[in-house]
């Protein structure tokens, strides 16, 4: 970290400088860190030789396991994958993960999940099912199971195309989709 300090503005304490000379200084602090149990990870926009990012739980002790991570699970139909196109695809995942999120704004899951601390390390899973009947099947099983999510339906065409949940503590919802594959 590299703090530039000007001399310019001290004036009458260092008069013998000519008025139209500008002087800097450029000192470099090193900070050490004693912190023993920490994960650091790299934003995805941090270039070599860029700042550290340090999750906030795991500095405080608070990490979660990799169970209990938040994670939002979205759902697309395989059939629709290879015959729309691939922008269209992913639009409706975007819509169903968006609208779920919405939904759900005011849960607390869903508040930590996009709190200013977690917004560069959300957790989504991409699965896939084979077609419309399965995704609807999938929609069903998840009603049974008080599993909050929304089930994207295309208008006008009335097309169920995907789903996803709201956020979710890992190992509170896993199960639910662990038959599925994930999306390629």
């Amino acid at each position: 970290m590299a703090t530039v300090l000007s001399l310019s503005g001290i004036g009458e304490s260092i008069a013998h400088f000519a008025p139209t000379i500008r002087s800097t200084v450029r000192v470099r602090f090193s900070f050490r860190s004693s912190i023993r149990h920490t994960s650091v990870r790299m934003s995805s926009s941090t270039a070599e030789g860029g700042p550290i990012i340090f999750d906030a739980g795991d500095i405080a002790g608070n990490s979660e396991t990799s169970s209990d991570v938040l994670v939002q699970y979205v759902v697309l139909r395989r059939d629709l994958i290879d015959s729309w196109p691939l922008g269209s695809v992913v639009t409706q995942g975007c819509h169903a993960s968006v609208a779920a999120i919405w939904s759900h704004k005011d849960d607390p899951n869903t508040l930590s999940y996009c709190s200013p601390t977690n917004l560069d390390f959300m957790h989504k899973v991409t699965l896939e099912v084979k077609g419309e009947p399965q995704i609807l099947n999938l929609s069903e099983k998840l009603m049974a199971g008080d599993i909050a999510h929304k089930l994207w339906i295309e208008q006008p065409e009335n097309i169920p195309t995907c789903l996803a949940t709201k956020p979710y503590p890992k190992s509170m919802v896993s199960s639910f989709f662990k038959k599925l594959k994930l999306c390629k």
